[in-house]
């Protein structure tokens, strides 16, 4: 699907994620974990916006 998960935005919050490519993703999961890492995409948010080969990367977020 296309979502994300993040620390403590609320369920349901609508961003714009941008790297190569753009995605409107919804937050639907608590996380990520690891380090200063802000935003965890799902596979297909991350593959619709070319992240998938760097895994990790800066992006642009847009609150919609």
């Amino acid at each position: 699907g296309i979502s994300a998960a993040h620390k403590t935005l609320p369920f349901g919050t609508r961003l714009r994620v941008c790297y190569k490519g753009c995605v409107d993703v919804s937050i639907n999961d608590r996380g990520p974990y690891i380090g200063a890492r802000e935003l965890d995409l799902s596979y297909g948010a991350a593959k619709a916006i070319g992240l998938l080969n760097p895994g990790v990367a800066n992006v642009t977020v847009t609150y919609l």
